[in-house]
């Protein structure tokens, strides 16, 4: 049985679907696995031993029509039987309808589908802690006769010269590894998705506050260390003194070793968040309060991972629409309306429940 499954988009996309190949070795050892991804999100699912090869979408495949059928062609020449196509966009569309595959699954976009065989309505209410996101992909493998059920947590795979290389540079720049060592992500993949600079600032404090031999690293990539230095410098004198800054790896995987021995990961909802969960590195998360905390608070557990929304603290200002899309333009006023107030006791109960 040879099957591909597309998912393009961002980082915990990718690796949120990764799950899928494990559910599907499980019960098909000999399948043969291929994943169509951006190719920006590769060091999210490098060494995942369940993914027999890897095919990358790239910014010409984007940008040229011309060259998305050159790709897509060059995919059906290897005659899949099943194609699993996450998200059903234009670019995956024609993907999966020149595979000429006998069996195609994607989600029900509620507009009728010639290409799919099998298509799947997003659940509105998860049945386990796993969350929406990971139900609503193990779904898709039900014509495989897979149970949706029986959930796979996602996994990063860091080789043992990656996690030695990450703590030779930690402990290089003067973090002793036997005290607290905190990563914060301190902003989100944009504005809408980012807790105000000012509020962030607290968070940190009351951090070191809570926990005074904290270490703190940012989480934070070369185009937004502006607004890093931002953050940083709203923080008290005292927080300051607990701050590691420039203790960044060069690449992606360098950043996953380095939270490999965090003892957290806090902060924003992203692909960080999703990658220290994969890592089992404890998270705390704040959601942006325009998106549904229900599709991506993964394996929340109220211990080990606590994430917290403007929609715990005030469910009022939800009743009239909780819809993301109708949310969104109002991101910035609702951000100001979540205090750190709200959840100081949470962050505080989390963080000592840590040591």
């Amino acid at each position: 049985m040879k099957v591909l499954i597309i998912q393009q988009k961002m980082i915990g996309d990718v690796l949120a679907t990764s799950i899928m190949f494990e559910a599907i070795k499980h019960i098909y050892p000999a399948a043969e696995l291929h994943y169509v991804i951006n190719s920006h999100t590769y060091p999210v699912v490098m060494n995942n031993p369940f993914i027999d090869y890897f095919h990358f979408f790239t910014l010409e495949h984007e940008k040229s029509k011309f060259e998305l059928y050159k790709f897509a062609k060059q995919l059906s020449k290897e005659k899949f039987d099943i194609v699993i196509d996450v998200y059903s966009k234009i670019s995956s569309k024609l993907i999966t309808f020149l595979s000429r595959a006998n069996t195609k699954i994607s989600i029900d976009k509620g507009r009728k589908s010639f290409i799919y065989n099998y298509t799947f309505k997003n659940k509105l209410t998860a049945n386990t802690n796993a969350g929406l996101a990971i139900e609503n992909r193990l779904q898709l493998l039900k014509p495989l006769d897979i149970d949706p059920l029986r959930i796979v947590r996602p996994k990063i795979y860091l080789t043992e010269k990656e996690q030695h290389g990450a703590k030779q540079l930690l402990e290089s720049n003067g973090i002793d590894l036997k005290k607290p060592l905190f990563m914060i992500g301190v902003l989100g993949s944009d504005a809408n998705k980012t807790y105000p600079f000012e509020y962030m600032a607290k968070v940190i404090d009351n951090i070191v506050l809570t926990t005074p031999e904290s270490q703190i690293l940012f989480n934070y990539i070369p185009n937004q260390e502006a607004d890093a230095q931002a953050i940083f410098s709203l923080c008290s004198d005292r927080t300051k003194k607990h701050i590691y800054f420039n203790i960044l790896g060069q690449n992606l995987r360098d950043f996953l070793g380095i939270t490999s021995h965090c003892d957290a990961l806090i902060g924003n909802e992203g692909g960080a968040i999703n990658m220290a969960k994969a890592l089992n590195i404890p998270t705390f998360t704040i959601f942006s309060p325009w998106i549904k905390k229900e599709a991506w608070n993964m394996f929340d557990d109220g211990q080990k991972h606590v994430s917290v929304h403007l929609k715990d603290y005030q469910p009022n200002v939800y009743l009239d629409t909780d819809h993301p899309k109708k949310l969104k333009s109002r991101a910035t006023a609702l951000y100001l309306d979540f205090k750190l107030a709200y959840f100081e006791n949470d962050l505080e109960t989390f963080l000592k429940r840590l040591h």
